[in-house]
């Protein structure tokens, strides 16, 4: 697809009771401490009812360099998930810094003949962008099984953690729009108006990243888009020269409105004496673009994620504080 206008999203169809979700290495490794975050990982998507299973990729101790496996050995054990008729939803485990190991390796077609919900965040955003670029995918922007589902979960309140599990299992389950996000006191306006257009984003140096590779995604499918990004580590200079990348590339100009998610271990934000803030640098790198933009809301590193499918449309309204899902993720059963 090399067309100036964004592709027909792709739908997975939707999940139903004792459908097989799989839990796979698609980035980082496992290390055994967090044997015990993936067992509660489990319990949580069986109580959305569905059946779990791990993928063979999925052990403790497996290890090459940085990752699960060689991008290879990743890329072969994912395409064998999305082949399986069986499987009808892949949760990753963590992120990493594998993906882009792996982009040219993925089995495509297999996408466009059965398209499945992939979910996670961070490198996984890489894969959202990717497949929803090549084949319009929805991309679940959503927590991971080990670090969130397994873990931030866990350590929520208890009435947090079934509002996230309703929230889930509709979006994977569901025909109808979600609509609303829950809003939360965190979520501040940092610059008013209202938007719609489609979601586009995820961590913010896998976006501007992805757009120097073929998989970048035409400037004109940020035509009207709702930008979200969140980051994870690194110092908040990083974060204002890659919103001075997409600035320079023309996507800062062409996007109606912006989500930001909570910011998590950024050296100099907040700090003493002259830190700035991230709605600061935010700002500071928009100029006089007058687009909404909504700031801490709760996807990406810094705890339970809500859901932001990439590809859906939104309607932004940042002074009220709300972000609403206009489409459904999934297509019906047939």
């Amino acid at each position: 697809m090399t067309s100036g206008v964004p592709p027909q999203l792709l739908r997975p169809r939707a999940l139903k009771p004792g459908d097989l979700v799989v839990i796979a290495s698609l980035s980082g490794p496992v290390h055994a401490v967090w044997e015990h975050h993936l067992d509660q990982a489990a319990t949580v998507l069986e109580r959305m009812g569905f059946r779990v299973r791990r993928g063979p990729l999925l052990e403790a101790g497996r290890q090459h360099w940085w990752s699960a496996a060689t991008p290879a050995e990743i890329a072969e054990e994912f395409n064998a998930l999305l082949r399986d008729p069986e499987v009808r939803a892949i949760v990753a485990h963590d992120g990493g810094q594998t993906a882009f190991g792996y982009l040219d390796l993925i089995d495509v077609e297999a996408i466009r003949a059965d398209p499945k919900p992939i979910l996670g965040y961070s490198d996984i955003s890489l894969l959202h962008l990717v497949l929803y670029r090549q084949t319009g995918l929805v991309g679940f922007h959503t927590d991971l099984a080990t670090p969130g589902l397994g873990g931030a979960w866990q350590t929520a309140p208890a009435a947090r953690r079934a509002e996230l599990e309703r929230l889930y299992a509709t979006l994977l389950t569901g025909t109808e729009p979600l609509g609303a996000l829950p809003t939360t006191p965190s979520w501040e306006c940092w610059r008013p108006g209202r938007a719609e257009g489609r979601l586009i984003g995820g961590v913010i140096n896998r976006i501007v990243l992805n757009q120097a590779t073929p998989y970048a995604l035409p400037l004109e499918w940020f035509d009207g888009a709702v930008l979200f990004w969140e980051e994870k580590g690194g110092l908040a200079a990083y974060v204002w020269s890659y919103l001075q990348v997409m600035r320079h590339a023309g996507i800062l100009d062409r996007i109606a409105g912006m989500v930001v998610g909570v910011p998590h271990e950024i050296d100099g934000l907040d700090g003493p004496g002259a830190s700035p803030t991230l709605a600061e640098i935010v700002l500071d790198v928009l100029g006089d673009r007058d687009i909404p933009v909504l700031g801490n809301v709760e996807f990406g590193h810094a705890g339970p994620n809500l859901p932001m499918p990439v590809g859906l449309r939104v309607t932004l309204d940042a002074e009220q504080r709300s972000l609403s899902l206009l489409e459904p993720a999934v297509r019906p059963l047939p």
